[in-house]
């Protein structure tokens, strides 16, 4: 649902945000980013799983994930170093300005996370259900506003800088959060790994 609500709302609402700062936005820019990082992973994914699932069924699912799950994390972390490599010496020039962006990210993430998580176990939802709720509802979606943001500025640009910082905390963040939430799935009933 997060995906789907993506698919339809982030074009018209970058395009909203950076018209009321006077900056001109072409469309095509932004349906591509909008079809290249959310509508194509979203696709393969659907067909990914519809195909294990007449195939295998749910035990497919869980063997296709085992498999790939090193994969992901490798991809993951040659993301985060080629990212860093495009702006480190930015990154490591101005620490203000980094942590400016940095600052309100971190207290927004984790704010969210806890509220959510906290209302999940206040409500008695299982595990398995709360915790995916709450990352999902702290993840800002920063590999699409990478993607846009270097399309309309320029890989060097600040715009793709501030992008780039919100990765950059977001991945420890998620990462920690994750790690927390596994550790406090005692807390809700049917609990599950994250």
């Amino acid at each position: 649902v997060n995906d789907v609500v993506m698919v339809f709302a982030f074009a018209p609402i970058v395009a909203f945000l950076l018209g009321v700062t006077d900056i001109v936005v072409p469309w095509d820019t932004l349906l591509l980013s909008v079809g290249l990082y959310v509508m194509l992973p979203l696709l393969a994914g659907y067909l990914t799983r519809r195909s294990l699932v007449a195939k295998d069924g749910e035990a497919g699912v869980e063997a296709f994930k085992s498999r790939v799950q090193p994969f992901s994390m490798i991809g993951l972390l040659v993301t985060v170093v080629l990212l860093f490599g495009f702006q480190g010496e930015v990154i490591l020039e101005r620490p203000l300005v980094i942590a400016l962006i940095a600052i309100p990210l971190l207290i927004q993430s984790y704010g969210i996370f806890f509220v959510a998580y906290g209302a999940a176990r206040a409500w008695g939802i299982p595990f398995n259900v709360a915790a995916p709720c709450a990352l999902i509802g702290t993840s800002n979606f920063f590999e699409l506003a990478v993607a846009v943001a270097i399309s309309l500025f320029g890989l060097s640009s600040g715009a793709a800088l501030a992008t780039v910082v919100g990765v950059l905390v977001e991945v420890p963040v998620m990462l920690s959060l994750v790690a927390f939430a596994n550790r406090t799935k005692h807390w809700f009933p049917a609990g599950k790994s994250a």
